[in-house]
């Protein structure tokens, strides 16, 4: 039977609850246990696909298809592991199930009420993940432990302990130990407080995982102990990182948290190795190979959560390079502006990524032409390869006008378009395409050189596609389809043979990316930018 980890947040959100929960996964993975990650979410939108990301960041894309919450970005890029649409569960989905249910008839008859069917569906959802070749599941519960839609799940959860057993089910508490400034302290009150609205529902942690800006005193330790009746040497500091979130796994081992889960749960405490990840924080920390600069022109710049994996995929790529990536952020707006595009200036890469909506398309077609007839190294991803296929159809072509459907339905040259099954129709959530596909690199092309393959399957979220009708006047003027579905009929990559480092993709290199193994684009990218 897969033994289960629960892990809580109190005081306040964005504690890092996400974080957590990875670094310890991999530092189990590093004891020789077999896990499995998953986040219960407690909004009711059924996933976060159709959600802006000022209001929830990146949606992050499973191979399987799923749309989900970024912190399944963490999970993977820390474990390594693929996760999967079982691996997020939102109130949405699990109220849809319960209700579809009850109108077939599922429950003859009963009154359908949150205790016990609600809870009931989320047991079910988070034993999903139980199979033969899984020690350890670790839950992240959303949300913050006194928020109103978070009762069903921690109701739930509480009655896995029971029906689990104490030796199969631990509880991990995320809290924040606040310094104020005005008396120069660190405070515990509001971590005992959090921890009992839990004791309060029936639920004790059994490791107290405190964030804290400054170190914390035995005083402290001692404090959250007692009041929170959770072992003196459960107490578990998590400090802000110096560098990057890549330390919290090290931070956390020297404090021996894996070894006490594992004793809690009856489980042998193997010998672990963590020379790799070490090896890769001392690459990242002090690269060998200088700095270089990578403009990001996106149009949520506000809110960096929605280019999460952007990000860390370029941190990837420095790794892999020994160099430090700079991201200059620039929002796509401020290109459009008077002297905007003064804002690329110096910059040794440009990244164009993806998004939605017309806002911002401008600034975007001027970084790609700024790229373009700089010879800068540039990369495209998703609305970022179609903005490189409008520019090019534009500006080389004299397509005058060339645009998305998107952006004008009534452009003379739709070089980008909806797929046919795609038309407008019913829901838009789900709908777009999505996960892992299968495309066929041109022989002698730079991608099939940068994979070292001519066979590759990369993650999707889209619904526009490059229009076959215009595939003829944009190679015969220089734009190189370097990578088409198997079967020919859609354009997934594309180069500029005449540029020194130009490739544009509509998928999402970047969800495949991880510390340890950088995505080959991103690493050929920030080689190309140190050139």
């Amino acid at each position: 039977m897969s033994k289960h980890i629960f892990i809580t947040g109190g005081v306040v959100s964005s504690l890092g609850k996400g974080l957590t929960a990875a670094s310890l996964a991999l530092l189990l993975q590093k004891r020789g246990y077999r896990v499995r990650m998953q986040k219960l979410d407690p909004y009711l939108n059924v996933d976060p696909g159709t959600m802006s990301p000022y209001q929830h960041g990146e949606v992050y894309v499973t191979a399987d298809g799923a749309e989900t919450d970024l912190d399944l970005g963490h999970y993977e890029r820390f474990t390594g592991q693929d996760c999967t649409r079982a691996s997020n569960f939102t109130s949405g989905r699990i109220y849809s199930s319960v209700i579809q249910r009850e109108r077939q008839g599922g429950y003859l008859g009963r009154t359908v009420q949150v205790i016990p069917h609600i809870t009931d569906e989320i047991k079910a959802a988070v034993t999903s993940l139980d199979a033969a070749d899984v020690d350890l599941v670790l839950t992240e519960i959303g949300g913050t432990v006194g928020d109103i839609e978070s009762q069903p799940f921690l109701e739930a959860i509480r009655q896995l302990r029971q029906e689990l057993g104490r030796d199969n089910t631990l509880f991990v508490h995320v809290t924040l130990v606040p310094f104020i400034k005005a008396t120069d302290e660190l405070k515990t009150k509001p971590s005992q407080q959090s921890v009992g609205l839990l004791r309060a529902i029936g639920i004790i942690p059994d490791l107290l995982v405190c964030r804290c800006e400054r170190p914390m005193g035995e005083e402290h330790r001692r404090k959250l102990a007692m009041f929170c009746n959770v072992e003196h040497e459960l107490v578990i500091e998590e400090q802000d990182v110096r560098h990057s979130i890549y330390e919290v796994p090290r931070d956390l081992a020297a404090q021996d948290m894996d070894v006490y889960v594992l004793e809690k749960l009856r489980l042998h405490v193997n010998s672990f190795d963590l020379s790799d990840w070490e090896t890769m924080l001392r690459q990242l920390i002090e690269p060998a190979h200088g700095s270089v600069e990578v403009a990001v022109v996106g149009k949520y710049i506000d809110l960096r959560d929605a280019y999460k994996s952007i990000g860390e995929a370029l941190t990837h790529g420095g790794i892999a390079n020994s160099a430090r990536v700079n991201i200059r952020w620039i929002e796509s707006e401020e290109l459009e502006q008077a002297g905007g595009l003064a804002r690329l200036d110096g910059v040794d890469g440009i990244l164009v990524p993806g998004g939605f909506g017309a806002r911002g398309i401008d600034g975007k077609l001027a970084a790609v032409r700024f790229a373009r007839e700089r010879k800068i190294p540039f990369l495209g991803i998703c609305l970022g390869m179609q903005c490189a296929v409008m520019e090019f159809a534009r500006n080389v072509c004299g397509l005058e006008g060339a645009n998305s459907t998107e952006f004008d339905g009534r452009t003379p040259h739709p070089v980008i378009d909806l797929m046919a099954e795609q038309k407008p129709g019913g829901d838009k959530g789900g709908t777009m395409r999505l996960g892992g596909k299968p495309c066929r690199l041109a022989e002698g092309s730079l991608a099939a050189r940068i994979y070292g393959a001519r066979e590759i399957v990369e993650r999707h979220r889209h619904r526009y596609e490059f229009n076959n009708a215009y595939r003829q006047p944009l190679e015969a003027a220089g734009l190189s389809l370097a990578g088409l579905s198997p079967d020919g009929s859609l354009v997934e990559l594309v180069e500029l043979p005449s540029h020194p480092w130009f490739i544009a993709c509509q998928f999402h290199p970047e969800f495949q990316s991880t510390p340890l193994r950088p995505h080959p684009l991103f690493a050929d990218f920030i080689r190309a930018a140190r050139g």
